[in-house]
């Protein structure tokens, strides 16, 4: 695990944007089965990809497009690590990923960024990205 002072600057990063961090496995299921509409999950993770590339990617997509999900969540890898469990649960079948992205329509899994899909590429890639899965999955023609 690493220690909070650690991770806070990382997790604010998402969380003085609006993002919810779920810390606990029963936060992961009651948000879960209680919320409606499109969810943007971010794991999010100590690493370099996800400073330089996930984060400003996710949230760069969130300013300049349009079309936005409903609601915003992240768990971190390495800090909330029964959270991070709970919700890779969620993310099934694809395996355990840190930094990663998901959008879920109510409960079902309809787009997944794996941590090789993020690796390499730029926060202007990963942006551009997000920005077509949200029109395609949050729109009103979704």
């Amino acid at each position: 695990m690493y220690p909070p002072h650690l991770v806070a600057p990382m997790r604010a990063q998402l969380t003085d944007n609006g993002f919810t961090s779920l810390e606990t496995a029963e936060a992961v299921d009651q948000f879960m089965a209680n919320t409606k509409g499109t969810t943007l999950v971010v794991v999010n993770s100590v690493c370099g990809c996800a400073a330089g590339a996930a984060r400003p990617g996710v949230l760069g997509a969130l300013h300049y497009s349009d079309v936005k999900p409903d609601n915003l969540v992240t768990v971190f890898a390495g800090a909330d690590q029964d959270a991070t469990a709970k919700m890779r649960e969620y993310c099934l079948p694809y395996p355990p990923s840190s930094p990663a992205i998901a959008i879920f329509k109510d409960d079902e899994l309809v787009h997944f960024i794996e941590r090789h899909h993020i690796e390499g590429r730029n926060a202007q890639m990963i942006g551009e990205h997000l920005i077509t899965a949200f029109e395609e999955f949050c729109g009103e023609k979704a």
